[in-house]
């Protein structure tokens, strides 16, 4: 069975449906995948996300998996999957977005990168190496390839000089990859990152020279991280022209609800970001008429359901007056309802616009709601 089945293409756009196929399970595509940094997704129960927001996978942080529990504690649970009790598919990134984010306290070489731990201040080193070693004892279906995320101000010759060391440590981690056996039962898959920054020329050459290594799949990084937001939308369709149409192709990082239809209609099929969680913690919730920030007055005495139209049973057991004065009060209970919501309407959305691909209507179903989603209530 191939890894991916491209089942359909829209005629007015790039939007694909397909299937990835894991041991863990079928991913169907387009998919936004809940983000679950340190072993969970913060906020939300295994159940919830099975059953209420019907989440196919989730991701996994292999930077903070590694600082804890640590890829011991991992092993011996047998894998992530065991250990947090989840029986679907997992990715997990390469931990390369967190390591850059910590300008002041790493130190980058051609053999990797050495950080302290913003826990406790070790002294610990990522090469490619021993990133694609810590991925597999965490255990994930999908691996990324340990990159350097390069800021999306860099000018053209950092971009550069980045982008080609990208390249030379995704050698080293097919290298490790592949002259290493799955763990724990069950096939692992390994995703190279597309980097190049805002320049279109470096995103022709790096999609092309990940295109040329023939991996089960790629992911496009480096976007929604400083740059202009038209700027990210050209950067995926200048990728996505280049990159295999018989592999699935994830956006890391992005982003809002008109985010995913943008990349959906460029021929993005993956997804992950922490804003529904992230937002949902400070109030803020998506609909399908638009945000909603739950801290206003105006919902002080409407005491309608929080969202009718809404797809979990959060949105039709409990008020938006009594959400609000939740999310006041500074009870769990209320960061944990919005975050529910929000992961449950992303699901929804993507599973709305697989359905208007394979009804051969996604253009004009995107082009109707996107304004909506982008109002504010």
């Amino acid at each position: 069975m191939a890894f991916f089945d491209l089942i359909h293409t829209d005629s007015c756009s790039a939007a694909r449906a397909g299937v990835v196929h894991t041991d863990h399970g079928d991913i169907m595509t387009p998919i936004f995948m809940p983000v679950g940094t340190v072993g969970t997704v913060k906020g939300v129960q295994r159940r919830e996300l099975e059953d209420d927001i019907k989440a196919q996978i989730i991701l996994g942080n292999t930077y903070h998996l590694f600082l804890r529990p640590g890829t011991e504690i991992l092993h011996q649970a047998g894998g992530l999957h065991r250990f947090e009790g989840w029986n679907r598919p997992i990715l997990t990134d390469s931990g390369g977005f967190q390591v850059f984010s910590l300008t002041d306290i790493r130190k980058m070489t051609e053999e990797g990168v050495q950080f302290s731990s913003h826990i406790d201040g070790r002294k610990l080193m990522f090469t490619p190496e021993n990133v694609m070693d810590i991925e597999r004892e965490i255990g994930a279906d999908i691996m990324m390839a340990f990159d350097e995320c390069c800021p999306g101000t860099a000018d053209r010759q950092y971009a550069t000089s980045s982008m080609q060391r990208t390249h030379r440590w995704l050698d080293r981690c097919i290298k490790r990859f592949d002259e290493t056996p799955d763990l724990y039962g069950y096939k692992q898959h390994l995703f190279p990152i597309v980097q190049g920054c805002v320049y279109k020329d470096l995103r022709q050459d790096a999609a092309k020279h990940l295109r040329d290594l023939d991996r089960d799949g790629y992911a496009i990084g480096g976007l929604a991280v400083g740059e202009p937001t038209e700027t990210m939308y050209e950067m995926i369709e200048v990728v996505n022209d280049i990159l295999p149409e018989n592999k699935p192709r994830y956006l890391m990082g992005v982003g809002t609800p008109w985010n995913l239809l943008e990349g959906i209609e460029r021929g993005v099929d993956m997804f992950d970001c922490v804003m529904p969680t992230r937002n949902g913690r400070n109030g803020m919730i998506f609909t399908q008429n638009g945000v909603m920030n739950m801290r206003n007055k105006k919902w002080e005495n409407d005491f309608t359901e929080l969202d009718p139209c809404g797809t979990s049973h959060v949105d039709h057991e409990y008020t938006r007056a009594y959400v609000r004065h939740l999310i006041h009060a500074q009870e769990m209970l209320g960061l944990e309802l919005l975050s529910i919501h929000n992961l449950a309407f992303y699901l929804w959305l993507v599973g709305e616009a697989r359905k208007h691909i394979l009804a051969g209507d996604f253009k004009a179903w995107k082009d109707d709601i996107t304004p909506r989603l982008m109002q504010r209530m």
